[in-house]
């Protein structure tokens, strides 16, 4: 079979991977992605991300931008506010509730909350109307042989492409990183999380809540009504022993166990889709890129479900990997290139994944001292002004 040239190759078709071929393909590179998943059809499919995304302002800007925004819009959530809640005991109750304002910033919203199983499907719809993206949904990733002007790849269908960069956006276990001989530091919590969605009585007013308890958070995300009725999507974290006990119980005894864990504050949730669950780590690579390689997303980092931190962080690398497309391409993929990104990238990654370790740390533990110094942390930053402006600039990607 012929070789085929390219600019950039990307593998992983998830919302990085596809934000990315978008940014990029309008730096006017020709982009190919490939991707072993077909995207989602509906909320029921295999597979399907049951998880959401708060796009802060930045990631929205960028979505925006590269003219993806107006998309995804019509599907999306403002939160304008978040309520943390601080808990203690069994059952749980709140012990410290404080709510964080995006007006306090002069911002109209936080972020935008959007489902990721439809945020990918509009994505890939939209990608494949781009003249020079070729969308390869279905087909994996084979094989990478780098070499000093070019990368050669093998993919799952025979295909065999010359490109001058390759992007790894294609998860936690990535291939590319793997043939790039990159490896991982990994750190593991004994924790699961559950994602689904829920209904209930009471309406959100676009105020996703944050409750901390041993074990994780519990984060309740607005999403549009279901059939006239609020609704949320819930990432539910818990060590393991607890989420193999939740596991086994029908939707109507999960939803009064997610009730009390909640502290009822949106009144009996009721399971409104499958639920989905995974173990919960930090990970990093070890570097960033590889020759003609460079790694984004999950590839590059997995943090914990705190704080819209995840794909936001990845958002970033997209911005960065385009900007610099956009710069210097007539070194698209060389040293200089891939050093660039790295440079502009891996201390902000870093410092990212330290910092939410650290306070997935804090807000699990059942020991009383740390449990009292939570929620004595919780009051600081935000009732003294000062702080909690500096905290919620510092979540939006400050």
């Amino acid at each position: 079979m012929a070789r085929k040239d390219v600019d950039i190759f990307i593998s992983g078709g998830g919302i990085a991977g596809l934000a990315a071929a978008a940014a990029l393909a309008r730096t006017g590179q020709s982009i190919v992605l490939a991707d072993p998943a077909p995207p989602p059809t509906d909320l029921e499919s295999e597979g399907s991300d049951l998880r959401s995304t708060a796009f802060l302002a930045p990631a929205r800007d960028l979505l925006a931008r590269i003219g993806l925004w107006d998309d995804l819009a019509p599907h999306a959530r403002p939160l304008e506010a978040l309520r943390v809640v601080d808990c203690a005991g069994d059952p749980p109750a709140p012990v410290a509730d404080r709510t964080f304002r995006s007006s306090d910033l002069g911002e109209p919203a936080f972020g935008w909350n959007v489902p990721n199983w439809l945020s990918r499907k509009v994505l890939t719809e939209r990608l494949a109307e781009a003249p020079n993206v070729d969308l390869r949904l279905g087909t994996g990733f084979a094989g990478l042989l780098a070499r000093k002007a070019e990368a050669l790849v093998g993919l799952t269908d025979g295909t065999s492409l010359r490109a001058r960069l390759v992007v790894g956006a294609d998860g936690r276990a990535s291939p590319v990183r793997e043939a790039a001989g990159i490896g991982v530091k990994t750190t593991r919590y004994g924790q699961k999380a559950f994602a689904f969605i829920a209904t209930h009585p009471v309406p959100h007013e676009n105020v996703s809540i944050e409750l901390y308890l041993s074990g994780g958070a519990f984060t309740l995300v607005p999403l549009p009504d279901r059939d006239r009725t609020p609704a949320s999507a819930v990432v539910w974290m818990n060590d393991g022993e607890t989420a193999r006990q939740l596991s086994g119980l029908d939707d109507g005894a999960f939803a009064e166990a997610a009730t009390a864990r909640s502290c009822g504050v949106l009144g009996p949730l009721t399971v409104a889709s499958p639920r989905r669950t995974w173990p919960i780590v930090t990970q990093e690579a070890e570097r960033l890129t590889a020759p003609r390689t460079a790694l984004i997303a999950e590839a590059a980092h997995v943090l914990p479900p705190i704080g819209a931190q995840g794909l936001n962080t990845s958002l970033h690398d997209v911005a960065a990997l385009a900007k610099l497309a956009e710069a210097r391409p007539d070194e698209l993929g060389d040293r200089a290139f891939l050093d660039a990104f790295a440079a502009a990238r891996a201390r902000d990654i870093h410092l990212r994944a330290r910092a939410i370790d650290a306070f997935n740390r804090v807000c699990r533990s059942d020991a009383p001292p740390v449990q009292a110094l939570r929620s004595l942390g919780l009051r600081l930053t935000h009732d003294v002004r000062p702080i909690r402006t500096s905290v919620m600039k510092a979540g939006l990607g400050g």
